[in-house]
């Protein structure tokens, strides 16, 4: 595929394809990356930060991210701008050069959607789980597009948003190209947050 420069904005976050993200922007650069990519309609990188801070200097990322695209906006209380996005497809991050006013470009190249899979029997307990989940609390996946529990990549992404794991093991599975080592590895965590 081929490589294309989006504005990035590395966060101590992880936002999978589907999924959603709220984000509160104040830095100069930022919204400067909101507002063209609110008049172009184009979408920008969230990548998680390997070291630096979300604000300040540019931080330095991880290779992997998701495109994100801006759904809603909002002037929250302290009088700042709120956004709500989406997450998009997954990206390889090639290059990076930084601007004048701080803001972080990337030259990325798109990672490849995630086949069509069903949720194999070994792992119909990671979609049952899920499935009651949701039922029980409706807010854990608030303002899902839709809601497919056989699909391997959606469950393993909706599962890796609820769960209690850490910012790495969310990396690693934005990195794992294959939505059913995505179920074996949630599997495999799995019996920590069992009581």
């Amino acid at each position: 595929m081929a490589a294309e420069e989006v504005g990035l904005f590395p966060l101590g976050a992880v936002l999978f394809p589907g999924g959603r993200l709220a984000l509160r922007i104040f830095e100069p650069r930022y919204l400067a990356l909101v507002r063209d990519c609110a008049r172009s309609g184009e979408p920008f990188g969230v990548l998680l930060i390997k070291r630096g801070a979300e604000a300040g200097t540019p931080a330095e990322p991880h290779a992997v991210g998701t495109l994100a695209t801006i759904v809603d906006f909002t002037t929250l209380a302290d009088g700042l701008l709120g956004i709500q996005c989406v997450g998009e497809g997954r990206f390889r991050l090639r290059r990076r050069r930084i601007r004048e006013d701080g803001l972080a470009l990337g030259e990325i190249e798109r990672l490849p959607n995630d086949p069509a899979l069903e949720v194999p029997a070994a792992h119909g307990l990671l979609a049952t789980l899920l499935r009651r989940a949701t039922e029980q609390v409706e807010a854990l996946l608030p303002g899902a597009r839709h809601q497919d529990f056989d699909d391997a990549a959606w469950v393993a992404w909706r599962l890796a948003e609820i769960l209690p794991i850490d910012w790495s093991e969310r990396q690693l599975l934005l990195e794992t190209d294959d939505p059913l080592e995505r179920l074996r590895l949630l599997a495999t965590w799995l019996p920590r947050f069992q009581r």
